[in-house]
């Protein structure tokens, strides 16, 4: 039987991969029990899979076959220290999550954290280095720019499509 928080976790993958799907109108996927299968402690897997079951096994959600460039890390959380993100301290849950998805990622990826907070809102963070965006709303955090989900798609749905796809 699966736990409270893990249920929480796999329903938020599925949105974020209903979103996707029918933004793109192609088909996102959950990872099979995602769980780091090649992440952190399990990166010495990679030595004995192929390209495409690498691909498959990175980040949370599994993209259509032409997205060779994404990779998404999904966080649901029912509270996040909001006052952090703007202080002169370190968000410690944040800098755990994106250490997983950086993890995942290779040089040529444009990752993207999905983050859920109950009775809060929907949450993308990405990296300011990426120059493919630059948003006037949200918080910069360190190296990266925390953001509204729906707006940072309004703005940058075609973007990431075309870098996801490998044409930019």
């Amino acid at each position: 039987m699966s736990s409270k928080s893990k249920n929480k976790g796999k329903s938020w993958e599925r949105d974020v991969c209903l979103f996707l799907s029918e933004l793109y109108n192609d088909s996102f996927i959950r990872v099979p029990n995602s769980g780091a299968y090649t992440g952190g402690k399990n990166e010495y897997r990679k030595e004995y899979l192929t390209d495409e079951q690498i691909k498959l096994s990175r980040g949370d959600i599994v993209p259509p076959k032409a997205f060779k460039h994404f990779v998404a890390e999904c966080k649901n959380y029912a509270d996040f220290p909001f006052h952090q993100l703007v202080s002169t301290g370190r968000v410690a849950l944040l800098d755990s999550w994106i250490d997983q998805v950086e993890a995942d990622s290779e040089e040529k990826d444009t990752w993207l954290l999905f983050i859920k907070i109950t009775r809060k809102g929907t949450y993308v963070l990405y990296p300011i280095s990426n120059k493919l965006f630059s948003l006037e709303r949200g918080v910069r955090y360190r190296q990266y720019w925390f953001c509204e989900m729906q707006y940072f798609f309004r703005h940058y749905k075609d973007t990431c499509l075309a870098y996801w796809k490998n044409s930019i």
